[in-house]
């Protein structure tokens, strides 16, 4: 059998994302493309100056979920001044849509195309259209055909803490250890390198500092253990990094792409999509989940996070998982969640003094049943 070709590495070598605000607060009145615009000028800039070179994107590719369409990833692009000559492409793989739009820029320069690209994702819920069909208005698109499970995220998060047995209590402590270790994080500066900020905004604006809270929260349905307390809101951003082939970088520091995946599951539980991607990507890595210093897995929920860990062996409050809090006290601007996963690992990582060799897992569990995950390799 002949042996297995190895492809080129690719590097991270920026990442930046906006502050994340709550739906209908703070960037109520901010378009895609202005979230996304002026942060991926950072991205570029930041790449620049690492590597002591200009680059031109050969591409911008960013996820998004809600709309409005038209390929926000070229209006932001143009939105950004990066020049006509940039295109720019858009993906939706739902809440892992900005985790598989880096991805697939990352492919690129792996099957031979050498040219920098700018990827991750955008979301912004405050100013999603309304859409009918036949004039009926709709929440959300189908996730799965007809005859198929497709339970809203809030239904499926309590399917799944029922069919794991995972209590009212578990939920609780976990949305407040996130919430706990945000305000740490904010309060010590470890968000400060990583945001841009915008419309005079600098911080994420969910993050609780009265865990009591959220013990007083009633259930969402009868009899039920998930609060919106342990549901994470929903919220407008933008996170992007910048990607290069290894030979350019020259000393600059970042994060090299090892493995990843993207899988499918029962889109009846959803929310354990994250698990075995992880493993797939991990595999893909040659790795195991004992040589991974630092995990980001989305959490959409208190439930669905759990039971992602429990399937992958981990603590519910390993210190590995989301160090510095989690989407539960961040945020979730669906489309861009995935890349704000990789922002975190890049700032925990490279900007925190990781040695080389290093490693990192960005993941997400996806509406209709699918994970995504990538391992990356700190390089100095």
């Amino acid at each position: 059998m002949p042996d297995r070709v190895r492809t080129p590495d690719v590097v991270i070598v920026s990442a930046r994302r906006t502050p994340i605000a709550t739906r209908s607060r703070a960037f109520a009145r901010l378009g895609l493309e202005d979230l996304a615009a002026p942060v991926l000028r950072r991205a570029l800039s930041d790449a620049e100056a690492a590597i002591g070179s200009t680059l031109v994107p050969a591409d911008v590719v960013l996820g998004n979920c809600r709309g409005p369409g038209g390929n926000p990833a070229r209006i932001a692009a143009l939105a950004a001044g990066l020049g006509v000559d940039v295109p720019g492409a858009t993906i939706d793989r739902q809440c892992g849509s900005g985790l598989a739009a880096v991805l697939d820029a990352v492919r690129a320069i792996q099957a031979g195309d050498d040219r920098p690209r700018l990827a991750g994702g955008v979301e912004s819920a405050s100013t999603a259209p309304t859409r009918s069909i036949g004039g009926k208005i709709y929440e959300r698109a189908p996730f799965a055909p007809s005859g198929w499970p497709d339970p809203d995220m809030l239904e499926a998060a309590q399917a799944l803490a029922h069919a794991d047995g995972i209590t009212r209590e578990r939920q609780d402590a976990h949305a407040a250890r996130s919430h706990r270790r945000a305000r740490a994080a904010h309060d010590a500066g470890r968000f400060d390198h990583e945001i841009v900020t915008l419309s005079g905004v600098f911080a994420d604006d969910s993050i609780r500092w009265d865990e009591r809270l959220l013990a007083r929260l009633r259930p969402q349905f009868p009899e039920g253990t998930v609060t919106a307390g342990t549901s994470t809101r929903i919220s407008d951003g933008a996170a992007v990094v910048a990607v290069i082939p290894r030979p350019m970088r020259g000393r600059a520091p970042g994060l090299v792409v090892r493995g990843q995946a993207v899988v499918g599951c029962d889109p009846a539980l959803p929310g354990i999509g994250a698990a075995p991607a992880v493993q797939a990507a991990l595999a893909s890595a040659g790795a195991s989940i004992a040589g991974v210093a630092a995990f980001e897995i989305v959490e959409a929920f208190a439930a669905q996070s759990l039971a992602v860990l429990s399937r992958l062996g981990l603590e519910d409050d390993d210190p590995r998982v989301c160090a510095d809090g989690g989407a539960l006290a961040l945020g979730h601007p669906w489309g861009a969640s995935g890349a704000v996963s990789l922002v975190r690992l890049f700032s925990r990582l490279v900007r925190a003094g990781a040695p080389a060799g290093t490693l990192g897992v960005a993941a997400a569990s996806v509406g209709g049943g699918m994970g995504v995950a990538a391992v990356v390799e700190v390089v100095r």
